[in-house]
């Protein structure tokens, strides 16, 4: 099995498919196969890529995963040429004739986004706003002529066609996020974008007894949990995501620790996941004590009401 489909077998468990999810995908659906890219953004651990790779899969197309990043330019989106290769024949058919032809010639490699473009694959470019603008100008092309400019290449032909089943689907983080570069309004105009904000706290817990062995009490002590530590932070965005959830329930199954907010063993789990994010955006002397003191107080509160 490829890493991609290890990738969209693990994904597609991480995310709940109730009626609020399932909208969600079949629209995006219509809106991309009316030849409109979709855009999901929101803050990290909202479900972003797994639903765009939910959304991907459900074209029935082969699906091409970019990752954006600073370092990404033109010969990993069209593609390089890999080095040289030669050919040698030597003819002595003739014994008193020796005839040597050599041919060398440039080894090319496509870039991800060619083979897409000249395949008709679903690409998911995930974090796109990772990447230079100056490189992601290359979709305007893309999405408003229907062709892919063929830079660097050699080709006698400047560009090729955009096959008519080609389908791209951006994801991004907001803008304040480290590493995001702003993203020029000219495609961002060409982009259907909807925002993805945190689960709430029951769909939060359903999604972690869908995917772990835990009961409603027990899924409900951990998305209580972590949505509270989330409202201690001035931006709520930037707060521990679901991925704090999915740590803490798959640590706890593995290690069998009982999810009670008394139990030292589940503190101090929640304490290892918890601790260091929350210290960093105190304002305090002891940042580190007062994170630890505020996530053991909601532990012994969660405890309190299940009692």
């Amino acid at each position: 099995m490829s890493v991609l489909k290890q990738r969209m077998k693990k994904d597609n468990r991480a995310f709940l498919e109730d009626d609020e999810t399932k909208n969600l995908i079949d629209r995006s659906l219509h809106y991309i196969e009316a030849g409109y890219p979709v855009h999901f953004t929101g803050p990290s651990g909202a479900g972003k890529t797994t639903i765009a790779l939910a959304l991907a899969k459900k074209r029935k197309r082969p699906v091409m995963l970019m990752h954006g990043n600073h370092e990404l330019d033109n010969h990993d989106l069209i593609g390089t040429f890999t080095g040289y290769s030669s050919k040698t024949v030597i003819d002595q058919y003739v014994r008193s004739v020796y005839k040597k032809d050599e041919n060398v010639s440039e080894a090319w490699r496509d870039g991800r986004l060619l083979e897409a473009v000249k395949h008709g694959y679903t690409l998911v470019y995930d974090e796109f706003t990772r990447s230079k603008p100056s490189t992601n100008n290359i979709f305007l092309s893309i999405l408003e002529e229907g062709i892919l400019p063929l830079y660097g290449t050699k080709s006698t032909e400047p560009f090729i066609r955009v096959h008519p089943k080609f389908a791209v689907i951006f994801t991004s983080n907001p803008a304040e996020y480290a590493g995001v570069y702003e993203t020029q309004d000219a495609l961002l105009d060409r982009l259907i974008t909807i925002n993805m904000n945190f689960n709430d706290r029951e769909r939060e817990a359903r999604i972690l007894q869908q995917k772990f062995d835990l009961s409603t009490q027990e899924a409900q002590t951990i998305s209580s949990l972590v949505s509270h530590i989330r409202t201690l932070y001035p931006n709520a965005a930037n707060g521990p995501s679901i991925r704090a959830s999915l740590m803490i329930a798959r640590l706890t199954e593995e290690a069998e620790i009982p999810i009670k907010g008394d139990n030292p063993e589940f503190q101090r789990l929640c304490l290892d996941i918890l601790v260091d994010g929350l210290s960093r955006i105190l304002n305090s002397d002891n940042p580190i004590d007062n994170a630890e003191k505020l996530i053991l107080e909601a532990c012994r509160s969660l405890s309190t009401q299940h009692s």
